[in-house]
């Protein structure tokens, strides 16, 4: 830590001689990797074997080969090691700022087990399932960083370390008999003891072996480096061959370049080896040509090997998406990263889809509900063209109303063991990225024939309660039907309807709805029934949270296209309230339909789960509140939201602090998953999904969307179907009609467990799980996870997406933008700040900068940053590894003719309409409106010194980084003005 007025120096001599003893020791001690084994201290959970020495280990003149890792156990050794609980199944997970870093989460233990340095990581990858073990007791690290009181507290308050209650994370242990089962949960026990009696220690450990590869591993995305001199930044020597050379570099530069480095675009993947034969030839006549531009090429490779006895991986380039600095490239590196096919449906696959024109059968109408006399329409964006979801409503009597979910009947077109289905089920859900869309399903079935498109006759899959004034349900149907929309809507209308609480002229609405209507409903009509929609809805709302929901808003950003697709412009969205009304009957409908096909198929219905918050992180949460004044309950996730109101109220004045607990709030929370019921038998409390606070949850609104939905319409149709043959064999006539809602057996409102459990009932259900060919238990677990885990993939696309245009958006900045920041954590290295423009969290780091002092003030929270104005700054260029103060800080200096009417120095940007904004800092704080490029902003730079503490307002500078030939990027620098050159 450096204080104002003192410097540390470092010496380049001292530099390299730090990087020769890095270089002597990571060789040594990887040259003895076996004898080191054997020497360390044994493990008390996993007295490991002493590995035999490799017999590809030569002395000849030119090449030394050296373990650098040790070799992975067996996979018996390993497979009795876990099921005596001397080691543990674990998903690798890298520290982003810091690629030595790495954690694994073991569940029953309250903290992540970090795995430190490449020798111990044992060439394991982001996304890994790996077998670790815990190192001694007396090699374990000590806690560091902002939180460790945070977590000291969290171990001492849990010193039981019972694996009941909230979850720490995923299921990883694979314990197949209950003995085996003891023994992990004694192992759990152990190393939580030895965790409580040595608060002040992180556990580390050690990579075993790699299980399962990540997925990563065949999604590389990077720039090739054409230099000859094959220079590892960790200086561990020059490359050849795979093996490290002895050879000069006056040796290396008369031969053929045979190898070049590879550099992952996401710091926490190691640099990689190509073999220049493997090349494409396109690059490879470049490379050997020496044109140094194809380092500014993005290409995207695959790792296929990492032995022993090499530091880096071996990759194999695929692809050449093109210029890194451009978007398009970069949108297809993201999509492979991701493995997100981008190619148009196959042709067998297209075969699957009816010729047309297409017309619903007769039959359909003979065994489906007929609908289309019901005012029906759909709610969605006014750009949106594949419409799943219509409501309609009916006024039975002047107490109860009949109200109707109808969801587009992708089941019929979407038949299961069909080239259709498979591809379907392989790319599981769409995905949408700003400028483009990736349908699940091709736009004949999704944009089509499945698409409940106004004024057309369409088949659906509907709901209809009927429900009273107080938002109670009396009754409920569930059956395949047919409706016809009479109009599409636009949430920005059903938004300007209740502005003007649905009393608007009826010649603005027409001019204003931006579609005509079809049937014979008038636009009155149409507007009664949203009016009873937002009525209904809105009661349910406040029922659901009265019972218990948890919601956190997240900043949205929007971006405005130019012709050319490129952004020229962000603004924030909020959320309209219109959009309550579809959200509040789709998930009554997706409970509805979790609860029928749950206790009709109790061990393989597809449903959908929420875990509870991670405890640790929730702990650290509330400790965050306290320090800052605010009483936080986080005992359920009703009293987490009753919490959150109260302090929204308390600072209704400062929106961006309350966006900043609302980021702080969701970092606790685990992602929904989708799960087989069976393979959660005996443990319902966990199909519960915890924001929703509900026990059962599933998808089924969707379906032209996401696969799981299509799933669940064909256990809801095995359902029906079971149901259909229990009332033919339990009563000579059907008596009831059809097209009245009744009292079912299976379907309705009041299950009737006894009927499913009769001998007759089983044979129902089962003859039709067999009939619409629902997965059994295993597959279904199996489609789960690939579901689960394409979700994801389509998640982090869409966020890249936008980091990307936030990118290109400050990229053609001729100047960064100058906009507020909050401070949401300090130390002595470096601050988190948050940027409400863009609802994202970027670092700043201020050590080791010329000509500035660091103070941290551990006690008071405080930092002080100071430009050193002493002699000392005479000697600042012989600190060549500090960086300049150009990297953090962005140095203005007020003169006369910069000074505006008001004395200040101020840099704006946009169209010069709204009204020039000022802010005051004389502490370091301000209340202001978030800035967008199309108003004019100026805001004042602070003056040296700088104090600032956590949730400080200070003033940045933001621009773009990267691009052309690395990582893209946006860093923030502090916005500072100095009277002193």
């Amino acid at each position: 830590m450096m204080k104002i007025g003192e410097y540390a120096y470092y010496s380049k001599k001292q530099e390299r001689q730090n990087r020769r003893s890095m270089q002597t020791s990571v060789e040594s001690g990887a040259a003895k990797a076996n004898l080191k084994v054997a020497r360390r201290e044994a493990s008390p959970l996993l007295p490991l074997p002493l590995p035999s020495p490799s017999s590809s280990e030569t002395t000849s003149s030119t090449y030394s080969r050296r373990k650098y890792f040790t070799p992975y156990l067996s996979e018996k050794a390993i497979e009795v090691a876990i099921a005596r609980g001397n080691a543990f199944k674990a998903i690798f997970r890298v520290n982003a700022h810091n690629r030595l870093d790495a954690y694994c989460t073991i569940e029953g233990v309250p903290v992540d087990l970090l795995i430190k340095g490449f020798e111990a990581q044992n060439r394991a990858i982001e996304g890994d399932v790996v077998a670790v073990a815990f190192d001694p007791v007396a090699n374990w690290t000590r806690f560091k960083g902002p939180n460790v009181n945070t977590l000291l507290n969290f171990v001492s308050a849990n010193e039981s370390c019972s694996s009941s209650g909230r979850s720490e994370g995923i299921d990883v242990t694979d314990a197949n008999c209950s003995s085996e089962q003891g023994e992990v949960n004694r192992a759990v026990a152990r190393m939580c003891s030895m965790i409580n009696y040595n608060p002040s220690k992180r556990p580390t450990g050690r990579v075993l072996a790699i299980l399962k590869n990540s997925p990563k591993r065949a999604s590389v995305i990077g720039f090739l480096s054409v230099k000859q001199s094959h220079e590892d930044d960790e200086g561990l020597g020059r490359l050849v061959d795979g093996r490290f050379s002895k050879k000069s570099k006056n040796q290396l530069a008369e031969q053929e370049v045979e190898w070049i480095w590879l550099v992952h675009t996401d710091p926490r993947f190691p640099k990689m080896v190509v073999s220049v034969r493997t090349l494409p030839d396109s690059v490879k006549e470049r490379v050997k040509a020496g044109d140094v531009t194809v380092e500014r090429e993005l290409v995207s490779a695959e790792i296929y090997e990492w032995n022993e006895d090499t530091l880096h991986p071996h990759a194999r380039v695929v692809n050449v998406f093109g210029r890194g600095g451009e978007i398009e490239p970069r949108i297809g590196a993201i999509l492979f990263e991701n493995s997100i096919c981008a190619a148009e449906y196959s042709t067998e696959s297209l075969a699957c889809i009816p010729d047309r024109p297409w017309k619903i059968p007769d039959e359909e109408f003979k065994t489906r509900r007929d609908l289309r006399n019901i005012c029906s329409f759909t709610i969605d964006p006014s750009h949106a063209i594949d419409l799943d979801d219509a409501l309609s409503v009916e006024i039975l009597s002047d107490e109860v109303l009949r109200i109707g979910v109808h969801i587009a009947d992708v089941s019929y077109f979407v038949l299961p063991d069909t080239t259709l289905d498979a591809e379907a089920q392989a790319r599981s859900t769409s995905v949408y990225m700003l400028q483009r869309k990736l349908p699940m399903l091709p736009p004949d079935l999704s944009q089509e024939l499945c698409s409940l498109s106004p004024g057309e006759d369409k088949l659906a899959f509907s709901i209809i309660w009927d429900i009273n004034l107080s938002g109670e349900i009396i009754d409920r149907w569930i059956g395949r039907s047919i409706i016809t929309s009479c109009c599409k809507l636009s949430y920005e209308f059903v938004q300007a309807l209740i502005d003007k609480s649905f009393d608007a002229d009826e010649v603005f609405l027409s001019s204003s709805i931006g579609t005509e209507l079809y049937g014979y409903f008038s636009l009155k009509d149409v507007i009664e029934s949203l009016k009873i929609l937002y009525e209904i809805s809105s009661r349910l709302r406040k029922t659901r949270f009265n019972d218990g929901a948890l919601q956190l808003e997240t900043v949205k950003i929007s971006f405005l296209f130019d012709e050319y697709g490129i952004p020229y412009d962000s603004i924030i969205s909020e959320r309209m309230e219109s959009c309550s009304i579809v959200e509040e009957f789709m998930l009554l409908a997706n409970r509805s339909v979790a609860e029928v096909i749950s206790q009709a198929f109790p061990d393989c219905s597809l449903l959908r789960r929420h875990p509870e918050p991670i405890l640790r992180k929730l702990t650290e949460f509330e400790r965050f509140c306290s320090k800052h004044g605010f009483e936080l309950d986080t005992s359920s996730s009703g009293q987490l939201q009753l919490s959150l109101l109260k302090i929204k109220e308390v600072i209704k004045n400062d929106p961006v602090l309350f966006d900043i607990i609302n980021s702080y709030a969701s970092k606790p929370m685990q992602q929904a998953v989708y799960f087989c019921t069976g393979d959660l038998k005996g443990r319902k409390n966990e199909w519960a999904h915890y924001a929703l606070n509900v026990p059962l949850y599933t998808h089924f609104t969707s379906p032209i969307r996401r696969y799981p939905d299509i799933i669940v319409h064909r256990t809801l149709c095995a359902v029906l179907h079971a149901e259909k043959m229990y009332l033919k064999r339990s009563v000579d006539k059907l008596e009831s009609s059809e097209t009245e809602i009744m009292s079912t057996y299976f379907a309705g409102l009041r299950f009737n467990k006894h009927a499913a459990e009769s001998a007759f009932g089983r044979e129902a259900l089962s003859a039709s799980a067999l009939k619409f060919k629902i997965p059994d238990g295993d597959a279904l677990g199996e489609l789960a996870a690939h579901c689960n885990e394409r979700t994801l993939a389509s998640r982090r696309a869409e966020e890249a997406g936008e980091k990307l245009y936030i990118w290109a958006l400050l990229k053609q900045k001729e100047t960064p933008l100058v906009t507020e920041a909050r401070v949401l954590a300090l130390g002595p290295r470096f601050m988190s700040v948050y940027i409400q423009n863009f609802g994202m969290e970027l670092r700043i780091h201020y050590d080791e900068v010329k000509c500035l002092a660091v103070e941290w003030l551990e006690m008071t929270g405080l930092l002080v940053l100071d430009l050193i104005r002493s002699k000392i700054i005479q000697r600042m260029d012989s600190l060549e590894n500090f960086r300049p103060l150009e990297d953090v800080v962005l140095l203005t200096y007020p003169s006369v003719s910069d000074l505006d009417e008001e004395g200040t120095e101020a840099i704006s940007f946009g169209v010069d309409e709204e009204g020039t904004e000022t802010i005051s800092y004389g502490a370091c704080s301000a209340n202001v409106t978030p800035s967008v490029f199309s108003e004019k902003r100026k805001l004042e730079a602070v003056f040296f010194p700088l104090v600032l503490q956590n949730l400080s307002s200070v003033p940045v500078a933001l621009h773009a980084v990267g691009g052309d030939d690395g990582p893209i990027g946006i860093e923030a620098k502090l916005y500072v003005s100095s009277y002193f050159s």
